[in-house]
């Protein structure tokens, strides 16, 4: 018989939390389901309350992507689309990770809350964000909407859209995962973004 890995140990890990206990598996949280599959925790309204303030209450993302093979991550300032399906990110020609930025090239990103000295870093509220990148040409029709959003929240920027090595992306978001401490992570859905402009328009 194979000795079980040490990694395989940590991706089965039973947490009591109270009454409930949580069977945290990489990429996967929730209470056991009675029928034997997996279930998520559900979102409830105070989770995307959440999540707005996370995606809305933040302006820097750091943006991981592939460029000639390699991994490459950059700091970026960030604005929403209005229907909140997207991130809108500028960037240089120049830049390393303008090479990742490319058509159809999948892409994921870290925002979250600041750090400070007396919190524990490891329950600081945070999103984990995947989907696919849109370079976004002068052009097209949802070039004005996404440049109105993107210099709604930096309006510093509106000379660098002018330049010709400069590029607005609209990063659309796929699905990704939100932490806002332990045994409090949450898989989120594409949908999950979408709703958060019906919330705000209900408000």
């Amino acid at each position: 018989m194979r000795p079980r890995s040490h990694n395989s140990r940590f991706n089965n890990i039973l947490i009591s939390c109270g009454r409930d206990c949580y069977n945290l598996r990489v990429g996967k949280a929730g209470p056991p389901d009675p029928s034997g599959k997996e279930s998520r925790l559900r979102v409830t309204p105070e989770d995307t309350a959440r999540l707005g303030g996370l995606l809305l209450g933040n302006r820097l993302a750091s943006i991981g992507v592939v460029a000639d093979g390699q991994p490459i991550v950059g700091l970026l300032p960030y604005a929403v689309s209005d229907d909140r399906s997207a991130l809108l990110v500028q960037a240089s020609a120049l830049a390393r990770h303008s090479k990742g930025l490319v058509a159809g090239a999948p892409w994921s990103g870290v925002i979250h809350e600041p750090d400070s000295p007396g919190a524990d870093p490891l329950q600081v509220p945070r999103l984990q964000l995947e989907g696919v990148v849109d370079p976004l040409r002068g052009d097209r029709p949802e070039f004005q909407p996404c440049a109105r959003a993107f210099l709604g929240r930096f309006p510093q920027a509106a000379t660098t859209l002018e330049l010709p090595d400069f590029t607005l992306y609209r990063l659309e978001i796929r699905g990704g995962r939100m932490v806002l401490g332990f045994a409090r992570a949450l898989n989120l859905s594409a949908s999950h973004f979408r709703d958060l402009s019906k919330t705000e328009e209900a408000v």
